[in-house]
């Protein structure tokens, strides 16, 4: 995929980084006294196929052409979700609030590293109840010859599209005992997904350091063949649309929008110390009479400010908290009806 050296200070054996797992200090994420071998070196450039020149792009699966095609169309309402690990009752049960409601769910793995199911067998169990899935891949977790596997059972199943990520290291979760892979990174798994025939999103973190270079990062993501940017948090719709302004329209964008309904939730959402929401959002909702309707309220409104920025093809309602799937499914269903 590449003829780059990896990086040996970085413990994902990054080629493309940084990851968005940057501390505001510029620190890793693995480890807090050492800084990210990426912060200071300048962006690395995609050395595959450039998507953005070739002449032939390659051919795309049914289900690839019919996203793209309604993305040019409508804006999307993209979900996490909620369900449970290991649970087919609750990925049935979640399937069943929010089939109807959303264009797709976002289905990826845990940062918490905790065992879920295959990425295509959760797509099928969910696609069989009529709920169009967004497939998350990491790659933390296989190797290439996996992914590879992965990509091609995804296209059998007709997954509405893959988002590629590196994935967090398991020294940060709860399966230390687990070895982490990093065979590939999110660049690299870009390329393999879109050869494959996919609509490939891609994650973009414009608060985490080197800030000044995020854009260009995206940049070549796209260039190793990104359809897709999902935005995470940055602080609202001012910083999202500064961060689009400055990455160009050569990308449909999807930002994340925090979704936020009770104090759990709340505290899960602060733990993510690499993401930025809006001044007082978290605040409003602790203090709220009825946090549930205030944080229902707060995503709703956010989700119309994202959708009027230019390049913005759609949002991702972003949140989810064990112990309370499908109550959060019904939370995610209900703000998706009020942005309608």
């Amino acid at each position: 995929m590449s003829v780059l050296p990896l990086i040996d200070s970085c413990p994902k054996r990054m080629e493309y980084g940084p990851c968005g797992g940057v501390g505001f200090d510029g620190s890793c994420e693995v480890d807090a006294a050492h800084r990210c071998a990426f912060v200071h070196r300048p962006t690395v450039p995609w050395t595959g196929l450039d998507r953005t020149t070739a002449v032939a792009p390659g051919s795309r699966t049914a289900a690839a052409s019919a996203t793209l095609k309604a993305l040019g169309t409508r804006p999307w309402i993209v979900a996490d979700l909620p369900a449970r690990a290991l649970s087919v009752a609750s990925i049935d049960a979640c399937a069943a609030i929010l089939t109807g409601e959303v264009d797709a769910v976002l289905a990826g793995d845990a940062g918490s590293a905790r065992v879920q199911f295959p990425p295509a067998y959760r797509a099928h169990l969910l696609q069989r109840r009529g709920l169009r899935v967004w497939t998350g891949l990491n790659m933390r977790d296989r190797n290439r010859v996996a992914i590879e596997g992965e990509l091609a059972a995804l296209a059998v199943e007709g997954v509405a599209g893959v988002h590629c990520v590196t994935g967090d290291h398991t020294r940060t979760g709860h399966r230390p005992d687990a070895a982490p892979v990093f065979d590939l990174d999110s660049t690299e798994a870009t390329a393999l997904a879109r050869a494959a025939g996919h609509v490939v999103s891609v994650a973009a973190s414009p608060a985490a350091p080197p800030v000044d270079r995020r854009a260009a990062r995206l940049r070549e993501k796209i260039r190793a063949g990104a359809d897709v940017c999902f935005v995470n948090h940055a602080g609202g719709a001012v910083p999202v649309r500064r961060f689009i302004a400055e990455a160009g329209n050569g990308i449909r964008y999807i930002p994340c929008v925090p979704v936020v309904v009770d104090h759990a939730s709340a505290d899960l959402l602060e733990s993510f110390t690499t993401l930025v929401l809006p001044e007082g959002f978290v605040r409003r909702i602790r203090d709220a009479r009825d946090p549930r309707a205030e944080g229902i309220a707060l995503a709703a409104a956010m989700a119309q400010e994202m959708l009027a920025i230019p390049g913005v093809v759609g949002v991702n309602l972003s949140g989810g908290r064990e112990g309370a799937e499908e109550s959060f499914a019904e939370a995610l269903a209900e703000i998706a009806q009020r942005v309608r």
